[in-house]
Order: structure tokens, then C-alpha cells, then sequence
């Protein structure tokens, strides 16, 4: 025990004697710590507790007729692209009720010079999924007892010639387009 307090008061008074012998003309090490302003944080100019101040950028939709307007190139490779037309009357899409289908179904679609929907809407990767009557998953009718099988066994492909129930939501991936340079200023 002795040991020990000979090694920590030895310590205390090295640092001691290190930190007594700096000099006024030393240069301060220590790092400035910066603040940033609400304003400049995110997209709003206005600070978080002025709600009445903080308003959108106005967004106009183009109001052309589907295949009367000119189309923005996509964000990035494989991004959904954007609606180039008015959606006035169109929306809200169920599955029931998808305007879009009537226009861009393969088929329909070139013969009116639409984009065509693609082949990866048209095709179900999902495996017919159910609960047994003893409350266990089936897949394809079978009784699974992992749902998320690394040998890829339940994965199933079906091309179909309809629209697949889980890509019915056009809106959710794919937007009108809008132009900000035509929006008037506030």
C-alpha cells in the first residue's frame, strides 16, 4: 500500500511541476469552440421559434396535357422518373381505381407514345404468404418454420401481364414535376 502512494503523490507532483511551468508567452493550445447559428442549420432561413415567419418555396405543377410536355432527365441512374404531365383528377390512386394503368400498361403505351410501365412492376417477387389453421406461416402452401431463409427456397418470380398489387401506388415513388423558376417570387 505504501508503494502505491509513493507512485500517485510521485505523479501528482510531476504534473505539477509540468503545468506550473508554463509561461504567459505560451501559446493557448486549446480548441475555440465554434456555434452555429439556428438560421444556418437545415433549409430554413428563420429561426425554430418563429413559425409564422417560416414559409415554403411555391411549387407549380406543369398543367400540360399527358404527352404535351417535356420531360426532366432522371436524379440518378434508376431513379423513378417524374410525371411530366397534370395528375388533376387522377389522384388519390387505390387499387381499385389507377388511372395511370389506362395510359402506360405495355401495349397501350406504345401505341399512344407513353412510357410504358416496366417489366419489374409487372412481375410478383413475393412468395404466396398465409397463416395455417394451427398458426403457423405457410409459404407456397407449405408450413415454414423461418421466414427469411438464406437458400432463397420461397422466393418466387411470376411475370404477369397486370400491374403487380404491391407497385399499384404510382405516387409513392413517382412525382409530377414541378418548376421552381416559374413559381412566382413572395
Amino acid at each position: 500500500m505504501k508503494k502505491i502512494s509513493k507512485i500517485v503523490l510521485g505523479t501528482v507532483a510531476a504534473l505539477m511541476v509540468v503545468g506550473c511551468s508554463t509561461t504567459a508567452n505560451e501559446v493557448d493550445t486549446k480548441p475555440k469552440i465554434q456555434t452555429v447559428s439556428e438560421e444556418s442549420l437545415g433549409l430554413r432561413k428563420t429561426d425554430l421559434y418563429s413559425e409564422s415567419k417560416t414559409t415554403g418555396d411555391i411549387t407549380v405543377y406543369g398543367k400540360e396535357v399527358a404527352g404535351g410536355s417535356k420531360t426532366i432527365n432522371r436524379a440518378f441512374q434508376d431513379a423513378p422518373p417524374m410525371i411530366p404531365h397534370d395528375v388533376e383528377g387522377m389522384l388519390p390512386i387505390t387499387i381499385k381505381n389507377n388511372q395511370c394503368t389506362s395510359c402506360h400498361m405495355p401495349g397501350v403505351a406504345e401505341s399512344i407514345g407513353a412510357t410504358a410501365i416496366p417489366v419489374s412492376h409487372l412481375t410478383n417477387f413475393r412468395p404466396d404468404t398465409g397463416i395455417a389453421k394451427d398458426g403457423r406461416i405457410t409459404k407456397k402452401g407449405k408450413a415454414v418454420d423461418n421466414t427469411s431463409n438464406s437458400d432463397l427456397s420461397e422466393v418466387s418470380i411470376e411475370k404477369t401481364d397486370k400491374l403487380v398489387g404491391a407497385r399499384f401506388n404510382c405516387s409513392q415513388c413517382h412525382a409530377p414535376q414541378s418548376n421552381a423558376t416559374d413559381a412566382p417570387k413572395k
